[in-house]
């Protein structure tokens, strides 16, 4: 079984932004992630912690729709 890598909240911004999301505001320790394709936008609230937690990880995968495999160790 293949482990999720652990992200800090920046890696996960760059990460994102390798495919298609851009920063569209911050405040204070979150960052909000669009990706604008035709007919929608896809909104990804960011946190810029130093390590984000299991369970917001997978709901930012979930919200992203990107593949889980982008996210996951080796």
């Amino acid at each position: 079984m293949v482990r999720l890598r652990v992200f800090s909240g920046r890696e996960l911004c760059r990460l994102l932004g390798d495919h298609g999301f851009e920063v569209v505001r911050q405040r204070g320790s979150h960052a909000v992630m669009q990706k604008r394709t035709a007919g929608t936008t896809v909104t990804v609230p960011v946190p810029l912690h130093d390590e984000i937690r299991i369970g917001t990880l997978q709901s930012i995968i979930r919200q992203s729709g990107l593949p889980k495999s982008i996210f996951e160790q080796g």
